[in-house]
C-alpha cells in the first residue's frame, strides 16, 4: 500500500472516530449532531447570523439539498428559521434564532471540552495540534471564525 493511500485511509478512520466522539457529547447534552453543530456555527459567523442556503452548502462542502435536509430538524426545534429575500423570492436564507444563538453558546462549551480531551497533553502538544491544523488546511480543511455567536 502506498504511503499516500495509507495516510488517506488513516485520515478517514480518524475523522470517523472524531465524529463519533463529538456526536456522543453534543447529542447527549444538546440533542444535536456534529453536522448540526457545524451548520449552526457557520451561520453564527455570517453577518446577521444568516446565510443564503446555497452559500451555507458551499461553506460546509455539502449539496444544497443536503443543507436543506439538515436544516429541517433545526427549524423544527426552533434553532434556525427560514427567511425569504425581499427582492428575490427564489432566494432562501437560513438564520439563527435567538434560541439558536443561546443553545449554540452552550454547544460551543461542550465542543471545546471534547476537543481539549482529544488534543490533551501528553498525547498532543499545542505545537503538534497547530501543525495538524495547518496540514489539514492543505487538504482543504477550513477552520471557523473565532467569534462568539451573535457577536460582531
Amino acid at each position: 500500500m502506498s504511503m499516500g493511500l495509507d495516510a488517506a485511509l488513516r485520515l478517514v478512520r480518524a475523522q470517523a472516530t472524531l465524529v463519533k466522539r463529538f456526536d456522543a457529547s453534543l447529542g447527549g447534552l444538546h440533542g444535536v449532531s456534529l453536522s448540526d453543530f457545524t451548520m449552526l456555527l457557520r451561520l453564527s459567523e455570517a453577518p446577521g447570523d444568516r446565510m443564503r442556503r446555497v452559500d451555507l452548502a458551499e461553506a460546509l462542502g455539502l449539496t444544497a439539498s443536503g443543507v436543506t435536509r439538515g436544516l429541517v430538524p433545526l427549524e423544527r426545534i426552533g434553532l434556525v428559521r427560514r427567511d425569504a429575500d425581499a427582492r428575490d423570492a427564489r432566494v432562501a436564507y437560513a438564520a439563527l434564532t435567538d434560541t439558536g444563538r443561546e443553545r449554540l453558546a452552550d454547544m460551543l462549551v461542550t465542543a471545546e471540552h471534547v476537543a481539549e480531551e482529544i488534543f490533551a497533553e501528553p498525547t498532543w502538544t499545542k505545537e503538534e495540534a497547530t501543525q495538524l491544523a495547518g496540514l489539514l488546511g492543505r487538504l482543504g480543511g477550513t477552520g471557523f471564525a473565532r467569534r462568539e455567536p451573535g457577536g460582531s
